[in-house]
């Protein structure tokens, strides 16, 4: 075995752990790959003779890949306009993907991913590489470019961001969550009994313009209307995943990790009296969304 090939063996012995930090610092399995190869072709050009720790040296490097790429989105401003309609959103089937891929896309929870897309490049770094993987803040403060201190500081106000505050106590929290989990699961499976058990007699559903059907009534009232309305949800379920929105128990649909609906519920007496379903680009951007833990 010759040099080259022995440092390839050496590579693809850390190219699995490489995929996971890059995916959860990028929420993309294509950039993830893209960034692993890059680190890769790094690695070729680089004399590693004095690397006493390449997996260490390699995550460094795949780290500051995906922080430049971070921050040359961060520079990039999208375009609402941009957004696909929400009747074409889809991701690829399970069987489609590579082994690898479809194992890596589901490693993260696509509201995790949501939500570390509102964290700052230097955020998501330091909390990803500390709180998932248990790198010491001195070794990731060279790559930020902060202090050990400072970067344990980002470390913490991501993982405040990450967590939320609940506007509710913890009991009431648990029972919201699970009212919403009943809707949810009830949606999944297209069981309008299911969902009319946790919607109230006088439910209203208010949607944004961009999450309706041509002709559909921005506001809809009533149990049973509301209730053979939730196609749109039903047609999304596997995209969407339980959050905490705006410090409330809501959905997230995410296709991919990005944001592309988001339901706020009103509950009384452990029934949805109100829900609202939110897919305007600005309003979106304007909410605050957490990991709803368990």
């Amino acid at each position: 075995m010759n040099e080259r090939d022995g440092l390839a063996e050496r590579f693809e012995a850390q190219r699995g752990q490489l995929q996971a930090v890059a995916y959860r610092m990028l929420g993309s399995p294509n950039e993830a790959e893209d960034a692993v190869q890059e680190a890769w072709l790094r690695l070729g050009r680089t004399d590693v003779s004095n690397v006493d720790n390449l997996a260490g040296w390699l995550r460094t490097v795949v780290t500051r890949i995906c922080l430049d790429m971070l921050r040359s989105h961060r520079s990039r401003r999208e375009d609402p306009t941009e957004h696909q309609a929400l009747d074409q959103i889809s991701e690829p089937a399970q069987g489609s993907q590579p082994e690898d891929t479809a194992l890596l896309a589901d490693s993260v929870s696509r509201a995790l991913l949501v939500v570390l897309n509102t964290l700052e490049p230097a955020e998501r770094v330091a909390f990803v590489l500390h709180d998932m993987f248990a790198v010491p803040f001195g070794q990731i403060a060279p790559i930020v470019e902060r202090t050990p201190m400072a970067t344990k500081k980002l470390a913490s106000r991501a993982r405040r961001k990450v967590e939320g505050t609940p506007v509710v106590s913890a009991d009431e929290l648990a029972r919201h969550r699970k009212v919403v989990s009943a809707f949810l699961s009830a949606a999944r499976a297209g069981d309008l009994t299911a969902i009319l058990a946790v919607l109230a007699p006088d439910v209203v559903r208010r949607t944004d313009p961009a999450a309706l059907a041509p002709g559909a009534a921005a506001e809809v009232c009533g149990a049973r209307a509301v209730a053979e309305g939730t196609a749109l949800l039903a047609r999304r379920s596997q995209l969407a995943e339980l959050a905490l929105v705006d410090g409330a128990v809501g959905v997230v649909v995410a296709p991919h990790g990005q944001l592309m609906i988001a339901l706020t519920f009103t509950i009384e007496k452990d029934k949805i009296s109100a829900y609202e379903v939110i897919a305007d680009p600005t309003r979106l951007q304007r909410l605050n969304l957490a990991v709803l833990t368990e």
